[in-house]
């Protein structure tokens, strides 16, 4: 544990940023995970609505610096692969 009042704040602040920081990631997750099971059910209007969230949600993590730029970049265009496929594969139906 630390000693000086600043060390402690430091800690103090570290803990409730760290603890932002996973809440964010997680529903970020929750959200890829949706994604993914609409893709898996072949529903590409649902995919679609909740990749939006998605990359909201991702871009707006990066701008607290919650993400780094190229994870996120990473995330979005894999995202944006999956349902270009889905959308390709539902018209050749």
């Amino acid at each position: 544990m630390p000693i000086k009042k600043a060390a402690m704040k430091a800690l103090r602040q570290s803990r409730r940023r760290t603890e932002r920081n996973i809440l964010v990631k997680d529903s970020i997750e929750y959200l890829r995970r949706m994604v993914r099971k609409a893709i898996d059910a072949g529903d590409l209007k649902k995919a679609e609505a909740v990749a939006k969230d998605v990359i909201r949600s991702v871009d707006k993590a990066v701008q607290n610096k919650v993400m780094k730029k190229n994870t996120a970049s990473r995330i979005k265009s894999r995202l944006a692969a999956k349902l270009n496929k889905l959308a390709v594969d539902k018209k050749k139906k």
